[in-house]
């Protein structure tokens, strides 16, 4: 049997970047008929600004432009999901920094930069929310490039 992956996205607040990058990633493992081989997909974000909010309209705009669906509520990270998954992603210098500071000792998670993963190598994918919607476009694209460079890396391409 074939190993099944557990990932967490996660931004700021989980409501712009992290959910899209779950979107984005969940529509592409779909599209690919790789759902086996992922045991959980979610996100969640370093603060509890926006807990139990629906994804940010331009987000969620922004994926349903490119037909990809949104179902999240945000939510903030727990020590448990060290242990729950096998990668955590987070978007930012600052998200990492906040990740490997709460992350426990022992815990089985794989703490990176989900722009990594890109292979135009932009690995910071910056918070678009003060900005106007382009900011969101650069970010599914970044996402969308990211999102098919982790499946390569975890071999499922």
């Amino acid at each position: 049997m074939s190993q099944e992956y557990s990932i967490l996205f996660v931004c700021l607040g989980n409501i712009c970047r992290s959910p899209m990058a779950e979107a984005v990633f969940a529509h592409m493992v779909k599209q690919k008929n790789l759902a086996s081989s992922f045991q959980l997909i979610d996100s969640a974000g370093t603060a509890a600004y926006h807990v139990g909010e629906k994804p940010d309209p331009r987000s969620s705009a922004t994926c349903k432009k490119h037909d990809v669906p949104v179902n999240s509520r945000a939510r903030k990270v727990t020590k448990g999901d060290f242990s729950k998954f096998d990668y955590i992603l987070c978007m930012d210098e600052s998200n990492l920094s906040d990740l490997l500071h709460i992350k426990p000792a022992g815990s089985k998670a794989d703490v990176k930069l989900f722009g990594e993963f890109d292979p135009k190598a932009e690995k910071i994918i910056r918070d678009p929310y003060y900005g106007g919607p382009e900011g969101f476009e650069h970010n599914f694209k970044q996402v969308t490039r990211a999102s098919e460079g982790l499946l390569k890396h975890l071999g499922l391409l």
